[in-house]
């Protein structure tokens, strides 16, 4: 279905940027984004729903209060729902370095070496290899991450009512396998499974090796192409229906489309950068050595990635209903968030 732009007749603001929506096709997503792109409109991006609607670069106009807390927003999902990240107890300008930004620290998984750790779920349980490639991504166990973020999210969301305000849409855990053509790593086995060395599908797409096709010009995307990959709560029509809550994190696609630029690029102007590294919800690669690593935000704002048993930030992802929306009154900015 496509965003219904009358959905967010309440905030005159959101309505004028989805109405001068500009399209994605001739952006550079390999330069990062440091000034506030969208002021004007934003850009438009199919997602599993529709046209989701992203804000890019240094925005001062995303501000969100819920909960009792300050997010910033992300996208507009194709349902009219809007994606936000958690940003604190406070708001915080562009640029800010605060540990207050991210709710907690920890680790993907507390092991690392297997390909299956990769996955915010994944198989066998316990400590014991993977042996195929649908073993280690047959959602059987929690990752350590998962388990974190959710008790997050029913302590300070679900427990004090606001549950029934955020939908239940799709986060991508990507662990397609393109193969060394696409990831340009010639040690890539392709098989997903165990200490095998692989690369996944954002890793490819986002050009995290200098040799592959796309360092230059990544392509990013919202749209998930396994279902299984697809987390939802309750939804198994779009999802998985594996999440016991309805959160999860920002994914390496978004980081890009926000503004970090390729891999491995400075940028603390645009509004993901929070200080800390924190975790996305994009797998990356199992590695040299059998070790699993993720997506993350790095120090200086940039796409990087880190090892899952690292301790690392946990930025939560929530999506508000079209409904709750359309309660929303204020102009996006620090001293006048969106709120109801």
């Amino acid at each position: 279905m496509y965003f219904d732009k009358e959905m967010l007749k309440a905030s005159d603001i959101l309505a004028k940027k989805i109405a001068n929506a500009k399209s994605s096709e001739n952006l550079n997503f390999a330069e990062p984004a440091i000034t506030d792109e969208t002021s004007d409109g934003l850009y438009a991006m199919e997602d599993d729903y529709g046209t989701s609607y992203y804000y890019r670069g240094a925005v001062e106009d995303n501000y969100v209060k819920f909960a009792g807390f300050y997010w910033r927003i992300i996208r507009i999902n194709g349902d009219g729902s809007l994606r936000i990240i958690y940003d604190g107890t406070q708001a915080h300008e562009n640029g800010a370095n605060s540990t207050d930004r991210l709710v907690i620290l920890s680790s993907y998984n507390a092991n690392r070496n297997d390909a299956k750790y990769v996955g915010y779920m994944y198989g066998p349980s316990g400590s014991g290899a993977s042996t195929s490639k649908s073993q280690a991504q047959s959602n059987t166990a929690d990752s350590d991450i998962k388990t974190v973020i959710e008790n997050w999210y029913k302590t300070n969301i679900a427990d004090k009512g606001y549950d029934g305000y955020i939908s239940d849409n799709v986060f991508c855990n990507d662990r397609t396998i393109p193969g060394k053509e696409a990831t340009g790593w010639s040690s890539d086995t392709g098989l997903g499974y165990g200490t095998n060395t692989t690369a996944y599908g954002a890793y490819a797409r986002l050009g995290a090796n200098s040799l592959g096709a796309n360092y230059y010009n990544p392509v990013p995307k919202f749209i998930c192409e396994n279902k299984n990959d697809a987390f939802t709560n309750e939804d198994t029509k779009k999802g998985n229906g594996k999440l016991g809550q309805k959160v999860g994190m920002i994914t390496a696609d978004e980081i890009v489309v926000a503004g970090s630029g390729k891999c491995n690029t400075t940028n603390s102007s645009y509004y993901l950068f929070k200080g800390p590294w924190y975790w996305s919800f994009s797998p990356f690669y199992i590695g040299p050595g059998g070790y699993a690593y993720v997506f993350a935000i790095g120090n200086g704002g940039i796409l990087n990635y880190g090892s899952v048993n690292n301790a690392g930030g946990v930025a939560p992802v929530i999506s508000l209903s079209a409904d709750y929306v359309r309660t929303m009154s204020g102009n996006g900015t620090m001293s006048s968030p969106f709120e109801a």
